[in-house]
């Protein structure tokens, strides 16, 4: 018989987190009375023993499959892998660090089949965390939004459940600098949100401020062109500010003969030029980068084993 619901995390650094989440997963999918499932753990080179722990519990849980990558590609590399790798009709996506308990499987299960939707989304009407978590969370997803061409719905969570088919389509997009909450949003399909209030993580998060800088980076760069227009834009108003400008002294010079060029005026023309020029060229070669990245065609992740059901491991 078909699987019903796979339900899929990733492990980085989770042992912590492993026994509850795996509780409360069989607890959701008994509430929904769902007897057909698999629960499929991607290791993405966790230094931990979060894998030594999952492949022990597969002893008492059948269910339970393992996806063990080759190294740590990457919270979205892992997530990709996982989707690439469930079976069942339904997907349910989720972190494993409790900061959303997979008891909401009920709640998204529900929406899903009384909209008759292809993703149920969570989201936070109020952002989790301190003032700076906050105020840093809103300015991304805000800032993505004011330089994408692809809109998202802001304070998105990862935990969604997914039809077959809209997975399906999702894993047809060959792009190998992944951002998934715009993939996601870009591949379409009837999708529904669903608030969630998100608790706070135990343990410092392996997100730190640095990869977040990276990531909104990586989101916009890799979902619009946006930055370089307004750059070509600014580089016409200045080139125009120039013109004007050395217009005006020329006829200062000649009606007055006195064109005032001072030691402040030439340096801050100068260093209003080098900041542009360099903004430009680092921009510029950003966009570049992705090109090189897409056009190496390498592998978002390696599979190194699969742990299935039969206890045997599968290269992949």
């Amino acid at each position: 018989m078909p699987l019903e619901i796979s339900i899929v995390s990733t492990m980085y650094r989770s042992r912590p987190f492993l026994d509850r989440f795996l509780a409360e997963s069989l607890q959701a999918l008994s509430a929904i009375k769902c007897d057909h499932f698999e629960i499929l753990l991607v290791n993405d080179g966790s230094p931990d023993e979060s894998l030594a722990y999952a492949l022990e519990r597969r002893r008492d849980i059948p269910q339970l499959v393992v996806v063990d990558l080759a190294r740590n590609f990457g919270h979205h590399a892992a997530i990709q892998a996982g989707l690439r790798h469930a079976r069942g009709n339904l997907v349910f996506l989720i972190d494993c660090d409790l900061e959303v308990s997979p008891l909401v499987l009920a709640e998204f299960y529900s929406k899903l089949r009384e909209t008759k939707s292809d993703v149920v989304f969570g989201y936070q009407d109020v952002r989790k965390g301190g003032r700076f978590e906050q105020i840093s969370g809103g300015l991304f997803w805000k800032g993505f939004n004011l330089l994408s061409d692809v809109k998202i719905p802001e304070n998105i969570l990862t935990e969604r459940i997914m039809t077959r088919r809209y997975v399906e389509a999702l894993l047809q997009m060959g792009d190998r600098n992944l951002f998934l909450g715009g993939m996601m949003s870009w591949t379409g399909f009837q999708q529904i949100g669903l608030p969630v209030v998100k608790k706070q993580r135990e343990g410092r998060s392996t997100y730190t401020l640095l990869r977040r800088i990276g990531l909104m980076i990586n989101a916009v760069s890799s979902f619009s062109a946006q930055p370089l227009i307004w750059l070509f834009n600014i580089g016409v108003v200045i080139t125009l500010l120039s013109f004007s400008f050395a217009f005006y002294l020329v006829l200062r010079k000649l009606l007055f003969d006195d064109t005032l060029m001072g030691f402040t005026s030439v340096m801050t023309m100068m260093m209003l030029s080098l900041g542009i020029l360099t903004t430009a060229m680092g921009l510029v070669g950003i966009y570049l980068g992705k090109v090189f990245n897409q056009v190496q065609n390498r592998p978002n992740y390696i599979v190194r084993n699969i742990f299935t059901a039969d206890d045997q491991p599968a290269t992949d």
